[in-house]
């Protein structure tokens, strides 16, 4: 095998309780996160160096790009010789928190492990992720998790719970602007330790749920709204709109800027699009996809 084509899928944060600062810098959270059927593309074929070229100019190509940190982080783990040319076809947004530098690494770690014969198994390329970025290894499960720890302690979610989340459906929406997530988590360092949620209400939460019937709605929550929302009122008033003209139930997905909302069968999708562009003008992003 010389060449290989992956998927790369967005993820959205249906639950999401950052607990607090860790002595590294980092934040411990508790957060459901389930893939989109929806994402970019990533095409790799074997090259004597790494490299990449991708479909948005707003990507840079230089070291900073996370696919090349991940097959830097690969080549220094496994002692592998050869280089790749990756191909990325970019659909998601950036600054949107959905996830698509992690998820694009993620798909690199992937492609060169297949490309290399397999040489780690998934607990070694989980560490290998981990070392790459927080959300890296999440994407290495096609399935709902549940990240604890700064986002490298994974743990699929199977069984009812599972059941309750894969094909939804859902339509994530993005303004024209996006939300860095180093200021995110400045912000909420600057209010703590108001803007944290204690862990052991946020595990009580999560763990009725999963053990639960609930409706997928019941769920939803991101304390990551907070700053987000105080700098960006736009978003939460398109979110309080589309409740109470449409009933629909909506959060922020991670560091935002993107939100979602779920969609109950019966809604009429394009209504409730053209109430987006309304509010947010003809140059935000709207999609319809069901999670994974």
């Amino acid at each position: 095998m010389t060449e290989l084509t992956l998927e790369s899928p967005a993820k959205i944060n249906l639950f999401l309780a950052v607990t607090g600062r860790r002595p590294d810098g980092y934040h411990d959270l508790v957060s459901l996160v389930a893939p989109m059927e929806w994402g970019d593309t990533l095409h790799v074929a074997t090259a004597d160096e790494f490299s990449i070229e991708c479909s948005d100019v707003a990507v840079p190509k230089d070291a900073s790009n996370l696919v090349l940190k991940a097959a830097d982080a690969f080549r220094r783990a496994t002692g592998f010789r050869g280089g790749a040319k990756f191909t990325l076809t970019k659909r998601i947004p950036i600054g949107a928190g959905l996830g698509g530098g992690s998820s694009n690494a993620a798909a690199a770690l992937k492609a060169l492990n297949q490309l290399a014969g397999n040489i780690l198994d998934d607990e070694a390329l989980k560490t290998v992720a981990a070392t790459v970025g927080s959300d890296c290894p999440l994407f290495l499960q096609a399935s709902p998790v549940i990240m604890r720890g700064r986002g490298e302690q994974i743990e699929r979610v199977i069984g009812s719970a599972g059941a309750r989340i894969r094909g939804t459906k859902l339509l994530v929406f993005k303004p024209a602007f996006g939300i860095s997530t180093p200021w995110a988590y400045l912000q909420m360092i600057a209010t703590a330790p108001s803007s944290y949620i204690p862990s052991e209400q946020a595990e009580a939460k999560l763990a009725a749920w999963l053990d639960g019937s609930g409706s997928l709605a019941e769920l939803l929550f991101n304390n990551m709204e907070g700053p987000a929302f105080r700098k960006f009122p736009a978003l939460p008033a398109l979110l309080d709109q589309l409740y109470r003209t449409f009933g629909v139930v909506g959060r922020m997905s991670g560091s935002g800027s993107a939100c979602f909302a779920l969609l109950p069968d019966e809604i009429e999708i394009e209504v409730v699009k053209a109430a987006i562009r309304a509010a947010w003008g003809e140059s935000a992003f709207v999609l319809q996809t069901r999670l994974g």
